[in-house]
């Protein structure tokens, strides 16, 4: 596991923030806010390159940040209870290091009932995926 100064070293002073110290970007900050119909792919963790997420799972949420509606696979994300506001959040964190992502919430698309609400700051997007 990296340490905080090699965590500082290897990201972007922002996706620090998010990724490591949980912190939120502003939103329409993130150039993954929107969907797009030729944007194809999957998203990555920015900070250890894990897939995390499926362009075709994407949808414009209409809050300022990307929105999923799954995560690429279930052991992808790990979601856990986040007590920081007043009220339990369920915080998305990258299962491979533990990064902060965003969170979920149970106001998306028919499909899944689920927005995953995530911090474009957190991710990469890997146009071009090897096949399995």
């Amino acid at each position: 596991m990296r340490t905080d100064a090699e965590w500082q070293a290897s990201l972007s002073p922002e996706a620090y923030r998010v990724l490591r110290r949980a912190g939120t970007e502003a939103p329409g900050a993130s150039p993954y806010e929107h969907p797009s119909a030729d944007r194809d792919g999957v998203y990555r963790c920015v900070g250890c390159d894990a897939e995390l997420f499926r362009a075709e799972d994407q949808f414009d949420s209409g809050t300022g940040w990307p929105s999923f509606s799954d995560r690429a696979t279930r052991d992808a994300v790990v979601v856990r209870t986040d007590f920081k506001l007043l009220f339990p959040r369920r915080e998305a964190t990258c299962a491979n290091c533990g990064g902060h992502l965003g969170h979920v919430f149970r106001d998306g698309p028919a499909t899944t009932g689920q927005r995953w609400c995530i911090n474009g700051a957190a991710l990469t997007l890997d146009e071009d995926p090897p096949t399995p």
